[in-house]
């Protein structure tokens, strides 16, 4: 039927399943009948019973309906299921789809000493930048309350969400159903920002400066970016050190999810960030990006934030953060054509033409 499989036990287009087939019993490595889980899957009994609910299990001579009795409902405080692609209907992200688009991440910094763009939000006119990112194209919201830069302090937990919750209830208010992620590495920011309305988590530690961080994630259910980082961003610049930067931060990604796996994190609720500009020298964020097919892929999407940072000023010579726009398009088309599935950019307007532009090329061009 076309189906193509993304991942283990995920969420996918097409699943058939044979349950029974007559009192057949048999077992294969590839076929078991009857099915082998069936008994502890409410959604499958239900139907069951609705069907034949007194017929019985081939197994256990019982009736289907006291099989269904017999499951315990899920607890009150069960999240509903929520998944990236769940969160608004203009994301549609397959990675297996080589037709795919790239979604564009619009940044929106609430701190005064962000590298490029620091104290440019506030209240008064935060619904407007949102509106306009929404008008020039853009499928989510990046809210960041603490600066991440190199060199940055840690301002702590209170101030982060006395910038970060005002700004997700009044976009809420506002009417605005994008969705939206939280840049935070703590996890009482996260909780706290997913019941104002945020949609996503960012954190740029993947799970390593708040131990509490995936736990938290995998309780409320929602998706997470795990970026790629070493230290903190008081240190990371001195610990720039790999073997192989490609394969060495493929590695330690992989770690992160296994972390957050085991965590309780749903498969299909993680990203990947490889973290440009983090713990990375300037030729090593240019070999990422260049080689950077070699690490998407492997049925997770894939989030790249080029946008204005140090290697791009250093490549281009372009000191003022704010100006580095033509490097940052270049940066961008490159990441798309290397697999990205998001991309984090500051210039929505401009870099959602170089998105598109890119998409064209590299992956077919469909009007």
């Amino acid at each position: 039927m076309g189906r193509v499989k993304v991942m283990e036990n995920g969420p996918r287009t097409v699943d058939l399943d044979i349950l029974l087939y007559d009192a057949l019993t048999m077992s294969t490595p590839t076929l078991t009948i009857p099915h082998a889980s069936m008994l502890e899957r409410e959604f499958v009994l239900r139907p069951l019973c609705d069907i034949a609910p007194n017929r019985a299990h081939p197994l256990t001579s019982t009736a289907f309906k006291h099989h269904l009795s017999a499951v315990p409902p899920p607890p009150p405080s069960t999240p509903p299921l929520r998944t990236f692609v769940q969160l608004s209907p203009t994301i549609t992200l397959d990675p297996s789809n080589p037709k795919r688009d790239t979604l564009v991440m619009a940044v929106l910094n609430l701190t005064p000493d962000s590298f490029s763009d620091g104290g440019n939000y506030t209240t008064a006119n935060l619904i407007i930048a949102v509106e306009s990112f929404i008008s020039n194209g853009a499928d989510i919201i990046d809210i960041g309350g603490q600066s991440t830069r190199p060199g940055a302090l840690d301002i702590g937990e209170e101030e982060e969400l006395r910038r970060v919750i005002p700004a997700i209830r009044a976009i809420r208010a506002g009417g605005h159903t994008i969705p939206i992620s939280v840049d935070t590495f703590r996890s009482s920011v996260a909780r706290q920002s997913i019941e104002a309305g945020a949609s996503i988590i960012n954190d740029i530690s993947a799970g390593m400066m708040d131990t509490a961080m995936l736990s938290t994630v995998a309780e409320l259910n929602v998706p997470i970016v795990l970026m790629h980082t070493r230290g903190t961003p008081e240190t990371m610049n001195s610990l720039a050190s790999y073997g192989d930067v490609v394969a060495d931060v493929k590695q330690e990604l992989e770690e992160r999810v296994r972390a957050a796996e085991e965590a309780g994190v749903r498969r299909w609720n993680i990203l990947l960030d490889p973290g440009l500009g983090f713990a990375k020298t300037v030729g090593q964020n240019l070999d990422i990006i260049k080689r950077l097919g070699e690490m998407t892929g492997g049925g997770f999407p894939w989030l790249l934030g080029p946008s204005r940072k140090r290697f791009v000023g250093t490549a281009t010579g372009v000191l003022r953060a704010a100006e580095r726009q033509w490097g940052t398009a270049g940066a961008v088309a490159a990441c798309v054509a290397g697999g990205a599935d998001v991309v984090r950019v500051h210039d929505v307007a401009e870099m959602k033409k170089v998105v598109d532009m890119a998409v064209a090329i590299w992956r077919g061009f469909e009007g």
